[in-house]
């Protein structure tokens, strides 16, 4: 175990102390927002605010360009999330949990594929193509582009996308050596499967005759 908590922290080694605080406030907000999400509950958003704009600093130092990218992008959907999760559609109904039309996928695929070409451009331009990380970061991030726009929208399928990112983003971040958001990201994979699970059954109820 001792050898354990020693590669664990030996991970940390040379890094200021004020990035691995920041670090560990950013993980507790980001576990706030995603369980909050999976409740349905609109603090999911102001707490996805600070949780976003401590990584957008914490990554622009590590120079981990993708990663920076969509945490500023989260953060432009968590205020773009707050007002449509508030906003109602009828004088007593908020907005509803949904799935996606057929539109709404066509515009995922499109947004999926827009983000890996501009990801890629800011990795040409910058020459940061310097570790397979590059490569696999590019991925996720138009993973989680998508994601974070369908649960801005309410749709039950963001969840899946959430569940794939994250999935690939726990060995990730081990190997980048921040195992701190190495943990949130394996605490996300399970609130995400119990997030659909719960959104699917809120769309279900919806659903019913009353």
């Amino acid at each position: 175990m001792s050898l354990i908590f020693d590669w664990f922290f030996s991970q940390y080694d040379g890094i200021p102390t004020y990035l691995i605080i920041l670090e560990l406030i950013g993980v507790l907000f980001g576990f706030l927002s995603v369980w909050y999400s999976k409740q349905d509950n609109i603090l999911v958003y102001p707490t996805g605010i600070i949780s976003t704009a401590i990584f957008v600093y914490i990554l622009s130092v590590y120079g981990l360009l993708g990663d920076m990218l969509i945490n500023g992008y989260y953060f432009a959907m968590s205020i773009y999330g707050w007002y449509v999760w508030t906003r109602k559609v009828d004088a007593v109904h908020f907005t509803p949990i949904t799935t996606t039309t057929t539109k709404e996928k066509r515009t995922s695929v499109l947004l999926f594929v827009a983000t890996i070409l501009f990801v890629f451009g800011i990795y040409q331009i910058f020459d940061k193509w310097d570790s397979w990380t590059a490569y696999v970061d590019t991925i996720t991030t138009a993973i989680f582009f998508v994601g974070m726009w369908l649960m801005a929208r309410k749709k039950l399928e963001n969840w899946v996308y959430w569940i794939i990112g994250d999935l690939i983003s726990v060995p990730l971040y081990i190997y980048k050596g921040l195992l701190f958001t190495a943990f949130q990201y394996a605490l996300f994979t399970i609130i995400a499967i119990y997030g659909y699970k719960a959104w699917k059954k809120n769309l279900r109820n919806d659903l019913a005759p009353s």
